[in-house]
């Protein structure tokens, strides 16, 4: 792809019925409708994405996206990651040169978000991969293990990410700290790449897959955002997102 042309996205939704921590959190109903439908219809409005796909294992969750005319591909359930079932779509599409991977727990994703993730490439640039990050409250989340924080080099490539502070304020200084958003998008070519790459030690310690990227040598590309969204992962972020007001 030259740098003007507009690159072909595919953006794959990897929704599990058997999610780990909370099974058949796709078809949790919030505020009328299941969790997975949100995803979709708000991702379906970015004008960014050529191609949207649900990855599942599971007909019910099928059946909801037929329903409301979306794609949908079956996936092995037995495959580790939403990496790996967004890989085995990538595979299918060969015309397309960015994959995005969307969780099937934001239910609240802001077109403008997935534009804002992919416009590097937008802009005719091809990192390997990139990710979402938001400013950190520090008050609220430097020391809170359940925010990750991602710090960045002088060209916005992530140095690390962490569920520790970090860094260590020795002097009180401007540094480009961010909260990490879970959201990624990946050249293809990296994708298939990236599905093959052994686990390792930091990925281990901090339970956090995106830092095998950068220990085998890759590279990150952090882009930035204003706009909040809710994740939804405990009982009580479910609670939130029954009275979320979803603006755009």
């Amino acid at each position: 792809m030259d740098k003007f042309s507009k690159p072909n996205i595919l953006c794959v939704i990897p929704s599990r019925i058997g999610s780990t921590r909370t099974p058949r959190k796709a078809l949790l109903p919030i505020q009328g409708k299941p969790m997975v439908q949100w995803v979709y219809e708000n991702a379906s409005r970015c004008k960014a994405i050529s191609k949207l796909i649900v990855a599942t294992d599971s007909e019910e969750i099928a059946d909801v996206i037929r329903a409301i005319k979306g794609n949908v591909m079956m996936t092995d359930p037995h495959l580790p990651t939403g990496s790996d079932r967004a890989a085995v779509v990538a595979e299918q599409y060969p015309e397309m040169n960015v994959v995005i991977n969307l969780q099937g727990d934001e239910p609240f994703i802001k077109p403008r978000m997935l534009e804002q993730l992919v416009s590097p490439y937008l802009a005719g640039e091809m990192p390997e991969m990139t990710t979402l990050a938001t400013p950190l409250d520090k008050e609220l989340n430097y020391n809170n293990p359940g925010a990750v924080k991602v710090i960045t080099d002088l060209q916005g490539n992530a140095i690390y990410f962490s569920r520790s502070p970090i860094p260590y304020f020795r002097q009180d200084v401007k540094v480009p700290l961010y909260h990490h958003k879970g959201l990624y998008a990946f050249r293809r070519d990296f994708l298939l790449v990236y599905r093959t790459l052994t686990q390792t030690p930091l990925e281990q310690a901090e339970s956090l897959e995106q830092l095998r990227v950068i220990e085998h040598g890759y590279k990150i590309r952090v882009c930035l955002t204003e706009d909040k969204s809710i994740d939804v992962n405990t009982p009580e972020e479910y609670e939130m997102a029954q009275q979320f007001v979803y603006t755009e």
